[in-house]
């Protein structure tokens, strides 16, 4: 039985993500969908594996945003 392996996640592609703007006074899930970003304050950056669910959570907080690579 010849199983194709899965690859590493950490073979995706990466795209950076800054959060430039606060989340006072935002709405609740857009709060949360920044957090499952790994974004914690303002001008926080963090690298993240470019996936549909990703890309989602990023157009859903764009105005919260910058997207680079």
């Amino acid at each position: 039985m010849t199983a194709k392996a899965k690859q590493p996640a950490a073979a995706g592609k990466k795209i950076r993500v800054t959060l430039v703007k606060g989340l006072r006074g935002c709405i609740e899930s857009h709060r949360a969908c920044v957090r499952g970003l790994g974004l914690r304050h303002r001008e926080h950056s963090v690298e993240v594996i470019d996936t549909p669910s990703t890309r989602g959570m990023i157009n859903k907080v764009s105005y919260l945003v910058k997207v680079e690579g």
